[in-house]
């Protein structure tokens, strides 16, 4: 018995299994996008294999598209796309593949253009479109079918270095060791302890002196950020500061002045969601209940006069029906004397 059930419990998952396998084998670039049409793949070489997997890189593709059109009103584009684990991991692949003459673009929320086309990360997928852009419409059609698609909230660390001086595209988030030695290897890994669930986020900024490189770690509480913001200290040449679960710190910074400024503009700030009261909204809620428990006390009145009524002629009719009462109280007569 316990057999034919595991038989059948293991039949039971292969579709399930042979479903994920589709979807993981899926090709994220359709035969056509709008009036694009695919014309041929393309190789596709990741030359630091050890930074992306740290960012979670699970596939990559590539293909040429090319409307139907001859002559020179053809158009055509070339789409590259790599997927990863989650949002965080694209945000931080973005931010390392945008080049440094890269402008902000409003194409997407996190998107750049470059000199022959656009970078953008969307949910967990990074895709660079070099060539004319499809529209806009054209590229939704594209998202909603894009292969284990996720889109889950990015960090605020992202956002949490001062602006002011900051080199455009700079920016590079530190997810482990291996992004942590790429862009500020000054800070031990150790030191950094991506093993408690920490996050790193890293921007250089123009001196007077030279160029200066700041770096922000969140930890998931703050006693693990003081404990840590102590052994951050013990790097030679570094400059701490810790604020709630954040912990800033720069190495050797060519102007100290310079880097006591942008440490004191970072301060953590927890947000905390109120619900606010209209004005008026304590009377008119007070007024509604009253008339609510009006209305459920008249119910209640008139629900217990109908069943009294009808429980009464129930009574009145069953005693005209039968001879006898039957629940009549018996008497003993034990007054009178034998």
């Amino acid at each position: 018995m316990m057999r034919g059930t595991l038989t059948a419990s293991l039949l039971a998952a292969v579709p399930l299994l042979l479903a994920k396998a589709l979807v993981a084998q899926a090709p994220i670039f359709p035969d056509q996008i709008g009036p694009y049409i695919k014309s041929g793949p393309r190789t596709v070489s990741v030359a630091d294999r050890p930074l992306y997997n740290e960012y979670g890189l699970e596939t990559m593709e590539s293909a040429e598209y090319a409307t139907s059109d001859e002559g020179s009103a053809k158009k055509r584009f070339s789409g590259t796309a790599w997927r990863l684990h989650d949002s965080t991991g694209a945000m931080a692949l973005f931010q390392f593949r945008r080049p440094p003459g890269a402008t902000a673009t409003n194409f997407a929320p996190l998107s750049v253009s470059t000199s022959d086309g656009v970078i953008f990360a969307y949910g967990n997928y990074v895709l660079q479109i070099t060539g004319g852009l499809p529209e806009q419409a054209d590229l939704a059609v594209f998202y909603n079918r894009l292969p284990k698609f996720e889109n889950s909230p990015l960090p605020a660390l992202m956002d949490a270095l001062p602006p002011d001086g900051l080199i455009a595209n700079s920016g590079r988030y530190l997810l482990g060791p291996t992004s942590l030695q790429r862009f500020e290897p000054g800070i031990p890994p150790s030191t950094a302890a991506f093993r408690l669930g920490a996050e790193g986020q890293l921007g250089k900024y123009k001196t007077p002196k030279g160029e200066l490189t700041l770096s922000i770690f969140a930890y998931p509480t703050p006693t693990m950020a003081r404990d840590q913001a102590v052994e951050f200290q013990k790097i030679v040449g570094a400059m701490v500061k810790r604020t709630g679960p954040l912990v800033a710190i720069t190495v050797n910074p060519p102007d100290p002045n310079v880097a006591e400024r942008l440490l004191g503009k970072i301060n953590y700030q927890s947000q905390v969601t109120l619900n606010e009261k209209v004005p008026g909204s304590d009377l008119r809620s007070f007024s509604s209940d009253v008339v609510s428990m009006i209305l459920l006390a008249g119910i209640l009145i008139v629900f217990c006069a109908t069943a009294g009524v009808l429980y009464g002629g129930f009574r009145v009719l069953r005693r005209r029906m039968s001879k006898q009462d039957p629940q009549a109280m018996i008497v003993l007569d034990i007054s009178k004397s034998k």
